[in-house]
């Protein structure tokens, strides 16, 4: 029989939500066509100011669903028993209107510059409205963490 750890506080949980955020550096991304049909695609990220900042090439699927912008994306990190979800809304940011300081950012946590790749490259940022996380089924109940963009805990 599987012993199951205690369910985390939400205040705890957020508290791990923030430091995967911070360190993790890849998450899944899933977004839709606007004839709804679905793709998900590896992306690395870097946690700033609230939001998540991404890089993809101009012709990813990925950014081509999220144009012209303000799109729903959402947007996975960790495994089957440590899940933080994320649902938020994204915006592109062209490489040149992009600020150095988060191009420097990003670069250097994930030891990759696109903006020494070429135009082909471009950033988008997603502002969370809502992120849920669990380990097991313990924690399902009080999942919800942020609710339209504001912490619950």
């Amino acid at each position: 029989m599987t012993t199951r750890e205690p369910a985390r506080s939400r205040e705890q949980r957020k508290q791990d939500v923030l430091t995967r955020l911070e360190n993790d550096e890849d998450a899944w991304v899933a977004t839709a066509s606007a004839s709804g049909e679905p793709h998900l695609m590896p992306l690395s990220f870097v946690w700033e100011d609230g939001s998540l900042l991404m890089c993809t090439r101009l012709t990813n699927p990925t950014l081509r669903n999220l144009l012209p912008g303000g799109r729903p994306v959402q947007v996975t990190l960790g495994h089957t028993r440590d899940v933080v979800h994320i649902t938020g809304t994204a915006t592109v940011i062209p490489a040149t209107e992009l600020p150095k300081s988060s191009g420097d950012a990003f670069a250097a946590k994930v030891i990759w510059d696109p903006r020494d790749s070429g135009p082909s490259y471009t950033y988008f940022r997603v502002v969370p409205q809502r992120i849920q996380a669990w380990r097991e089924v313990n924690e399902i109940p009080d999942r919800d963490l942020m609710h339209e963009g504001a912490w619950l805990v």
